[in-house]
């Protein structure tokens, strides 16, 4: 089984801000909600906080969860309504079919990977100093390379991106050869900084969020993608994509 969870974050609370500031943490409290190691299973999740006053946590595993102690410790556990809906997420995966499309959603640290960075910091200098040094995986940092990076990996995921729908041209002024962009929009970028014990540089993250409309090209793939996510730091908050019905959609 597989379940998809929405858990709301009240971000007054001492424990959601530090879960807030960073990933790390997040990541500890969102494993300590099943009852498996965090080594058995692949546990994907993403913070929306499109509302920052209101942010919501999504999270996706393959046993049940249980997210009381969330709800306690960085929620709203004695107000009204539901603080931590799960679902089954088996309706979801049967509706998958060549074909279909659906809005989606996907916060991604886009990567390229590299024998030699143009500017290297003082650790990778380290590194390359070493016979045997491995290639170095950098962050992409403008819109343009990002959006290029996902546009890049949709066909070995199992879907496109179609045009973006627009309005029948106007004869005498739509220019002939001119091609609709994809319908994706990058809605944030974040660039994120944390500590982890035992290293001594910290951890630097730069993700994309991705909003837009995607069709399905290859099922088993497609599946493949939701399970396991899209792109590296999948611990800290990247490679969940979720999906919805699109408007006039059933």
């Amino acid at each position: 089984m597989t379940y998809l969870s929405r858990i709301r974050i009240n971000p007054l609370r001492a424990e959601s801000r530090k879960m807030l500031a960073s990933p790390r943490v997040m990541h500890a409290a969102v494993c300590a909600g099943i009852p498996a190691t965090p080594d058995t299973e692949r546990i994907l999740w993403r913070l929306d906080a499109d509302n920052p006053h209101r942010p919501v946590l999504f999270v996706l595993t393959r046993s049940r969860p249980d997210w009381k102690h969330l709800v306690e410790s960085a929620g709203w556990p004695d107000a009204e309504g539901e603080h931590a809906a799960i679902r089954d997420y088996l309706p979801l995966l049967d509706r998958v079919a060549v074909g279909r499309e659906f809005a989606f959603r996907l916060t991604a640290s886009p990567v390229q990977n590299t024998k030699r960075p143009q500017k290297a910091t003082p650790s990778q200098e380290e590194r390359l100093k070493g016979e045997l040094a491995r290639g170095f995986r950098i962050p992409h940092r403008t819109a343009q390379a990002q959006l290029g990076w996902l546009l890049a990996r949709t066909g070995r995921c199992g879907f496109d991106i179609p045009p973006a729908r627009t309005d029948p041209p106007i004869p005498d002024i739509a220019e002939p050869d001119s091609t609709p962009a994809p319908e994706v929009r990058l809605i944030g970028r974040d660039h994120r900084s944390f500590t982890k014990p035992g290293l001594r540089q910290p951890i630097v993250i730069r993700t994309a969020t991705f909003e837009g409309r995607l069709r399905v090209t290859d099922t088993a793939r497609f599946t493949q993608s939701l399970l396991d996510g899209i792109g590296p730091a999948k611990a800290y908050g990247c490679g969940l994509l979720t999906l919805a019905p699109l408007p006039g959609s059933r």
